[in-house]
């Protein structure tokens, strides 16, 4: 089966090299970093980003590829609605080509906990004037075709979309390079260059550039890089492990979830499976480090975490990875050009079994190709978006946890306001870096 996300086989787009000098240096060639070279670069900004393997090799080709406001934490919602109406604007500018398709999302509920938690969010979603509406079990089944499952009901936002990861990325990427942004993969960021206290540059691996401000939007990889700068976050990653069927018939043409299976419609006629709620753990030093902040979420998520006693080699968490090195050898980072990771080809087969057993008519799906992805997260499943205090001119944009393919865009021009040092338009409290040092208490975001 040959795999659909960017992997270290997939062709350099952009070779470099990159520049001795610039305004913004953005760490991460994810959806995030494209997205903030972007608005930096439709903002006057000369940004360099540097990706140490290929544009979106990492979680932004492995997503499910959905694009929802549908059961976002309330602090990031407003953003997400943002997104969208970007969204809506990228997909005129790439046309068919990007998958952007607004076909919604669905959330399916076997149990009346699950469609009161449903109502709870709607009383939210109302309030931002979403389009989201409640399902009785009568209009999940007119909805979804040749369904059996016995679902109660359901929760739909009917303006959400999709869109395909693995094509979707490159193309913004290639947007952002159109509006002057300079892309260089292969070329990964080693230290930050620190002047009288404050950045002045980043090392990487093809030499020095001279910046005054630096995001690091490294994805799964920002927490071990922001350690050697003497900055902490409490980040870990979780494996997510996905599939692409064969084509088949069509039984929605959205994206819908439970407890046990998600799915999406492909623009190949297939669907991308996925367990609806599990994921793998690789328990790692950063594990125990955080254990402690991490206990409320894992208090909600621990019967459906399997947990591994350790990380592959090389991995950012993995017991025998380097915390620190210096600017002149080589790092982490280019021991691991692509994070990735195997798939849990158990939590899939039983996703088989389990799409099967809801569309009997359909049978057990072929798989066409089957990948796993790390996603970032935080202790309260929403991101880190802030500036540093202690070492002006690095910001802070990691730990989407999940989120960040539909988010990307929106968040994207938050963050290029942040750097820019405009008025954001959102209230980004929650997501502020000392959130988990100011002795404020942990509250996880909703997990719909």
């Amino acid at each position: 089966m040959t795999p659909f996300p960017i992997s270290l086989s997939t062709p350099v787009r952009f070779a470099g090299p990159p520049p001795a000098a610039c305004d913004v240096v953005v760490l991460g060639g994810g959806v995030i970093g494209v997205m903030t070279a972007w608005h930096l670069a439709e903002r006057g900004f000369k940004v360099v980003l540097c990706e140490k393997g290929r544009i979106a090799g990492e979680q932004s080709s492995r997503n499910w590829g959905w694009i929802r406001q549908q059961g976002r934490d309330l602090d990031e919602l407003p953003i997400m609605v943002e997104s969208l109406r970007i969204w809506k604007s990228l997909a005129q500018e790439f046309g068919e080509a990007l998958g952007f398709r607004q076909e919604g999302v669905m959330y399916l509920a076997r149990t009346g906990a699950e469609m009161a938690g449903f109502e709870d969010w709607l009383s939210h979603a109302k309030a931002l004037g979403l389009d989201t509406v409640m399902q009785t079990a009568g209009q999940v089944q007119d909805r979804i075709k040749g369904a059996a499952a016995p679902w109660l009901g359901g929760l739909l936002t009917p303006s959400d979309a999709r869109a395909e990861p693995w094509v979707a990325v490159p193309m913004l990427a290639q947007g952002a390079v159109a509006r002057g942004a300079v892309i260089v993969e292969n070329c990964a960021v080693r230290r930050l260059d620190i002047v009288a206290g404050r950045v002045a540059g980043v090392v990487t691996e093809a030499g020095r550039i001279a910046c005054d401000q630096v995001v690091v939007a490294g994805g799964a990889w920002s927490s071990l890089f922001l350690r050697a700068e003497g900055v902490n976050i409490p980040q870990l990653s979780v494996l997510a492990s996905v599939a692409a069927t064969e084509p088949m018939a069509e039984i929605f043409a959205g994206n819908a979830a439970d407890d046990r299976f998600a799915f999406r419609r492909r623009q190949d006629g297939g669907y991308s499976l996925a367990p609806g709620a599990s994921h793998d753990f690789f328990i790692g030093p950063d594990a125990f480090r955080h254990f402690g902040t991490y206990l409320p979420v894992l208090k909600k998520d621990f019967k459906s975490t399997v947990f591994r006693p350790k990380a592959p080699a090389h991995f950012p968490d993995a017991w025998g990875t380097r915390r620190r090195w210096s600017a002149d050898m080589p790092s982490p980072f280019e021991q691991m050009r692509v994070l990735n990771p195997a798939p849990n080809m158990q939590a899939l087969s039983d996703v088989q079994d389990n799409f099967a057993q809801a569309f009997p008519a359909l049978g057990r799906p072929k798989l066409r190709a089957v990948w796993g992805g790390m996603i970032d997260t935080m202790p309260d499943v929403v991101p880190v978006i802030d500036r540093v205090a202690a070492l002006p001119g690095l910001v802070i944009a990691t730990g989407m946890s999940g989120h960040g393919f539909g988010i990307g865009p929106g968040m994207g021009r938050v963050v290029a306001d942040l750097v820019a040092g405009n008025d954001t338009g959102h209230d980004l409290t929650r997501f502020r870096h000392a959130r988990f040092t100011d002795g404020s208490k942990i509250a996880p975001g909703p997990t719909l």
